[in-house]
């Protein structure tokens, strides 16, 4: 489980964020999709609520128009019944008017003989008195056991209405059999003179009734109409003979049970709508069944229209969000980019552009960066300022020490009439002061700076009576590159006070200059008494230590100034021995002395390596 965690947060760990740009696409496609989603799918619902509303309404209003044509188709048989019973029955009598009466129910069957199959009396012992076509009647059909008779003997105010059954009654000679639907009521016979009770017959066609609700149950969607009576018979169903023969089940006599209007029910494990209607004057209902699967199917095209216009609102809002990402996006990279390029060392224009906010992230990062290079600008000219004020100490601390001591030489040689050896020293003095003082330059060529060493050595050789000796061995191709004036006078000072000086043979102070690989060597090479490993340590970073002789600035003054116009890889090596003696060595990158390689030097660039060869390329150019 550890091993599945590493690998995960692993994987996560590797995952690069993303920019701005596809961040706000996804999250608005994300949002937008999600959006289209939620409408898409309340729409389905809100239209397919609509459309089962519709097909519900549309079943209701087919069922009420085939209930009407069915009420009417009814009615008409009512007032069959009641015509035969009314202008036939009552206005004759057996058998005297048999044929008046024959002929009054051969008008009525003629005229309605489309509907209708057949009209018969019988008499309370259940014989034939008349019918309509004249048929025999098949031998013993027993009338006063079947349902429709007794039902209106037993309730002989009413009109009964029979479920489908087989008429039974007469043989025609086809030897075919006839669905009818029987209605039935208890009339009174005139017979011999005696009035009876008999009972009027009209059995209607069964296929008449089979059409009406064959057109409505034309279509295969899984809805269907069927029609039963109060007690739940069946009188039509579009599948009755798979449920006579038990393929096949309806909920019959749960809805018969129904009052008119529209019922949820789970019936075999199916959800579905039942819509009930009551025929008048019979009690029958016609019930309409709509599985949920109809409403679903009939969905079919609503559902790929929902689907097409999503996939279309979409595509729409992928491009509306590709432009709004990429409006949003675009001023902010362009100001990444104008910073990039800053940070990469240039100094473009910091884009200022899109909205308030980001026009003033803008100002307010060029204000920055100005303030950055205005604080860089003054910190350059502090170190200059610094440097310069170094200097001037240096030139201070050496002016008050050394300039006493050449004058007082000077003098005793004119009062000694040593005027040749004073005017060279006062020569020298005036080359030393000159360098020194180089209209307030502190680059200067190598070549200038030998000359201020060896007129500085001229003197101080003058003044210890030649005690030691000095070489200059110099190559010529590095007197024209450029360096910090008043570096080699320090340390021929040390070398001078705390070599050669108190030696009892004649010292030797060596000064050298070589180019090697682009930098320039300059040494100071003493045979004096030497330093331990300790001295040496300390010499370059204890600025602290108290000179006993000299200007009291020594080397450290030096390795600074040069570290801090070229840097930190450039300054002095101290390299000494007990008894063996002292070399002192400047390390700085040969830059060739011009006008604008000093200007540059001067004002604190180019401090790196690279700005040193690029300064010194210009410099050639």
């Amino acid at each position: 489980m550890q091993k599945v965690i590493n690998k995960y947060f692993g994987k996560l760990k590797k995952l690069q964020p993303r920019g701005m740009q596809s961040t706000i696409m996804i999250v608005f496609s994300v949002i937008s999709i999600s959006i289209t989603l939620i409408l898409g799918i309340v729409m389905y619902i809100r239209f397919s609520a609509v459309n089962r509303q519709e097909t519900i309404q549309t079943a209701q209003t087919l069922m009420e128009q085939t209930g009407e044509t069915l009420e009417d188709y009814l009615v008409s048989m009512r007032q069959i019944s009641d015509t035969v019973y009314y202008n036939v029955i009552k206005d004759g009598a057996f058998p005297d008017q048999d044929q008046n009466i024959q002929k009054g129910m051969n008008l009525l069957y003629e005229a309605n003989r489309d509907n209708l199959r057949t009209i018969a009396i019988y008499n309370s012992y259940g014989s034939l008195m008349a019918a309509e076509p004249v048929a025999s009647q098949k031998e013993d059909p027993d009338v006063t056991s079947q349902d429709w008779y007794k039902q209106a003997v037993e309730e002989m105010e009413n009109m009964h209405f029979s479920t489908p059954h087989i008429q039974n009654l007469f043989d025609d000679g086809s030897m075919r059999y006839y669905w009818v639907i029987s209605l039935s009521r208890a009339v009174d016979l005139t017979d011999n003179g005696d009035s009876q009770m008999g009972v009027l017959l009209v059995d209607m066609d069964y296929s008449s009734i089979s059409r009406m609700l064959q057109q409505i149950n034309a279509s295969d969607n899984g809805q269907y109409y069927y029609l039963c009576d109060s007690s739940g018979e069946i009188i039509y169903h579009p599948r009755q003979i798979q449920i006579s023969e038990g393929i096949a089940n309806e909920n019959n006599d749960t809805e018969s049970g129904y009052k008119d209007g529209v019922y949820d029910e789970m019936f075999e494990g199916e959800h579905r709508k039942v819509i009930v209607n009551t025929i008048s004057y019979t009690g029958w209902k016609l019930v309409g069944v709509i599985p949920y699967s109809t409403f679903t199917s009939g969905m079919l095209n609503m559902r790929y229209f929902v689907g097409m216009l999503m996939l279309l609102t979409a595509m729409m809002l992928v491009v509306i969000n590709r432009v709004v990402s990429v409006g949003i996006s675009r001023p902010i990279l362009r100001l990444n980019d104008s910073v990039r390029e800053y940070e990469a060392g240039e100094k473009p224009e910091i884009y200022i552009g899109g909205s308030l906010e980001i026009r003033h992230l803008g100002y307010s990062i060029q204000k920055s960066y100005e303030q950055i290079d205005s604080l860089m600008k003054k910190i350059v000219l502090e170190q200059n300022e610094r440097r310069k004020s170094e200097l001037d100490a240096l030139q201070s601390q050496i002016n008050p020490h050394f300039l006493y001591n050449t004058l007082e030489s000077i003098t005793w040689m004119i009062e000694g009439e040593r005027n040749d050896e004073a005017a060279f020293m006062i020569t020298q003095l005036a080359r030393l002061f000159r360098i020194s003082l180089s209209k307030g330059r502190t680059v200067i060529t190598v070549a200038d700076e030998l000359q201020h060493a060896r007129s500085y050595m001229n003197i101080q050789k003058i003044r210890y009576k030649n005690a030691f000796s000095v070489v200059f061995d110099v190559d010529q191709e590095v007197c024209s590159c450029c360096t910090v004036k008043l570096i080699l006078q320090p340390i021929l000072e040390n070398a001078i006070n705390y070599g050669v000086s108190g030696m009892d043979d004649c010292g030797e102070i060596r000064v050298t200059g070589r180019l090697e690989d682009g930098n320039v060597i300059l040494s100071v090479t003493d045979n004096g008494i030497g330093m331990s490993e300790e001295q040496v340590a300390l010499i370059l970073t204890d600025s602290s230590r108290m000179h006993k002789r000299g200007s009291g600035v020594g080397l450290v003054n030096v390795n600074n100034r040069i570290r801090l116009l070229f840097g930190g890889e450039y300054g002095l090596t101290v390299e000494s021995e007990p008894d063996e003696g002292t070399t002192v060595s400047v390390r700085i990158p040969a830059v060739p002395y011009t006008e604008e390689n000093r200007k540059i030097l001067e004002q604190g660039y180019g401090f790196g390596g690279a700005e040193m060869i690029d300064g010194r390329s210009r410099g050639n150019e």
